[in-house]
């Protein structure tokens, strides 16, 4: 299966990599989940919830190493969105890079190294 994505402020990311684990952002925590994206819920995700953040990094997962902690579930205009009802170990991850802003402010998504 193609990756899945989650999208992390910098600071955020790097207390994990040195922790080894990912417990989630404030908004996850509150939501009992970890939020993912799909490659192409990517744009949406970053226009509604980081529109003014400039500290982004983006995180590729393998969906099959989270096993049935990974649920498929609806969410914006009812479409299914990847959430980890549980912590992401880092054993998961495929790669980490910058989101960087493009001209005019748009995002700019790092592809697979």
């Amino acid at each position: 299966m193609t990756a899945i994505y989650k999208i992390c402020h910098a600071g955020e990311w790097a207390a994990a990599e040195a922790r080894g684990i990912y417990a989630g952002s404030a908004k996850d925590r509150e939501d009992g989940f970890l939020h993912f994206s799909t490659r192409e819920q990517l744009a949406g995700t970053l226009a509604r919830y980081y529109a003014d953040a400039t500290d982004l990094v983006l995180v590729a997962v393998d969906p099959e190493a989270l096993g049935e902690a990974l649920k498929w579930e609806p969410s914006r205009d009812g479409a299914l969105f990847p959430h980890l009802h549980d912590t992401l170990p880092l054993s998961a991850v495929r790669w980490s890079a910058p989101i960087a802003r493009g001209a005019g402010g748009t995002f700019t998504l790092p592809q697979a190294p």
